[in-house]
């Protein structure tokens, strides 16, 4: 049976990786929260695309909660609860694809990716979460 020491231990490769692919998560999400926050042309219009009003007002709405939420899990302290909160965005992302038809692996399925990729990041570069939620071998 493994340790608390052992499940929290995290050895530099494991660090580094979860870094890497945290940091990918967190530069999406500020380019993203940015476009939103100008906001661009591509945004309104696919806002519209999507079944939304489109309004500037809106799309900067997004882009200050998706930059919250970038922060949020950018930071050790609050990583899980960032997320958790982005989680609930990609999820509300993927039910927005599903409902007007967007292909599936391109669009609906980014924002499972994008989860994957932030919660993975974030098992590997936290031992709070490793000890939360440990992987075992059964023997």
């Amino acid at each position: 049976m493994q340790s608390d020491t052992q499940i929290a231990a995290t050895s530099s490769t494991m660090l580094w990786t979860g870094r890497v692919m945290s940091g990918l998560v967190i530069a999406f999400l500020i380019f993203d929260g940015g476009i939103k926050l100008a906001p661009l042309p591509v945004v309104t219009e696919t806002m519209q695309q999507l079944g939304y009003s489109g309004s500037p007002e809106l799309a900067r709405g997004l882009g200050v909660m998706t930059l919250a939420i970038a922060l949020l899990y950018a930071l050790p302290r609050t990583s899980i609860l960032g997320a958790v909160l982005l989680t609930g965005l990609l999820g509300g992302a993927m039910a927005t694809h599903l409902r007007v038809g967007s292909p599936l692996f391109s669009h609906l399925f980014f924002g499972l990716y994008l989860g994957l990729l932030a919660w993975g990041g974030l098992y590997l570069r936290d031992a709070r979460l490793r000890r939360l939620i440990p992987l075992r071998a059964e023997a």
